[in-house]
């Protein structure tokens, strides 16, 4: 296998600009593909199908074989985590992840940090074996969810609210709201410096309920936690590239970067191009932001969305990647076309 300081993903991490950019695809495995749903029947649960090492390693590695992609990513989920320290997690058919809801300080008393790595030890034989089975130039990459974003969920008892319980409770009682955050922070730091010993390569935190925050709430809730894990990250692995995703931060995308030290930052769709080239690639690598739709609609408008992403981005640092994953009902063949016009991306021309 490659040193991780010769493959495109890290090498773009590090501040290089490329002749073409490296690219993943967020949730490049996954329901759209046809191979992925029949190994998905043969898990009982969505949460056994992450904890199954064959299985999630096998999901990790299709569409590699099909896109040739620059990084490959773990294949589990942000939930791991709460799971792990003991909150009651499950994924139903139809309705996504439902968790039993931690609503004040007295829900945090049956959290327990101590069963973590027991509990995670599959996710990280998953990243073990993919470390020796991707292809020598394929990046590997861990994630977690960041702590704001894993707190909706474990707040809310579910995604897809307003976020209304958890913004209450961190307005009407910080100081207890940052007692799970804390504990966020921590659990997130060691499961994240426990991924880079089972071999990632990168790292991404997902912080996808970020941009439901005021400006003085991001600070506190996104910003700051996110820089104490990059912090203690970077204690025990300084080397190790991080991308983060404050997702539909807006103008705060810019504070982000310089305040939490990330090596990248991953933005979502609605994000300028021509804001990001002149606020935000001057200050790190910039990952995205193809908007996930258009690989449903594929077709002439996806490719010259694709063309102006790389003419625009590809000065600087860039990583090619999309603002937010792979929707379900998504052509394959449309995803292997953005992935065959970024390959054959030269100074300019597709």
């Amino acid at each position: 296998m490659k040193s991780g300081s010769e493959k495109l993903l890290i090498r773009a991490l590090k501040g290089e600009t490329l002749s073409r950019p490296p690219f993943w695809f967020m949730r490049q495995a996954g329901r759209y593909l046809p191979e992925y749903r029949e190994i998905r029947k043969t898990a009982k649960n969505f949460l056994n199908f992450c904890y199954t090492p064959d299985l999630a390693v096998e999901v990790t590695l299709q569409p590699l074989r099909r896109l040739q992609a620059d990084a490959a990513i773990m294949f589990s989920d942000i939930l791991v985590i709460p799971d792990a320290l003991g909150q009651d997690v499950a994924f139903r058919e139809g309705e996504g992840p439902v968790l039993e809801p931690i609503r004040n300080v007295q829900g945090l008393a049956d959290l327990d940090m101590g069963r973590l790595d027991d509990h995670l030890a599959p996710v990280y034989e998953v990243l073990s074996r993919l470390h020796k089975e991707i292809p020598e130039e394929t990046a590997l990459i861990g994630f977690a969810g960041a702590p704001w974003t894993i707190a909706i969920y474990m707040v809310e008892g579910k995604g897809g609210t307003e976020c209304g319980l958890a913004r209450t409770w961190a307005y009407q009682d910080p100081d207890g709201f940052g007692q799970l955050m804390d504990l966020l922070i921590k659990s997130i730091s060691h499961y994240l410096i426990k991924q880079v010993e089972a071999g990632a390569e990168a790292l991404q935190l997902f912080d996808s309920w970020a941009g439901v925050l005021s400006e003085q709430q991001f600070r506190r809730w996104v910003i700051e936690p996110n820089r104490q894990i990059v912090e203690n990250v970077r204690a025990v692995h300084p080397d190790i590239p991080i991308i983060g995703f404050p997702r539909n931060a807006g103008e705060l995308y810019e504070d982000f970067v310089r305040e939490t030290g990330v090596n990248g930052v991953s933005l979502d769709h609605t994000v300028s191009l021509n804001w990001a080239k002149k606020k935000v690639q001057p200050l790190t690598t910039v990952q995205g932001n193809l908007d996930n739709h258009l690989l449903l609609a594929g077709g002439q408008v996806m490719e010259d969305a694709v063309t102006s992403l790389l003419s625009t981005l590809n000065e600087g640092p860039f990583v090619f990647n999309l603002g937010h994953g792979i929707l379900p009902p998504t052509p394959p063949e449309n995803v292997e076309r953005v992935a065959e016009m970024i390959r054959t991306w030269e100074n300019g021309t597709a």
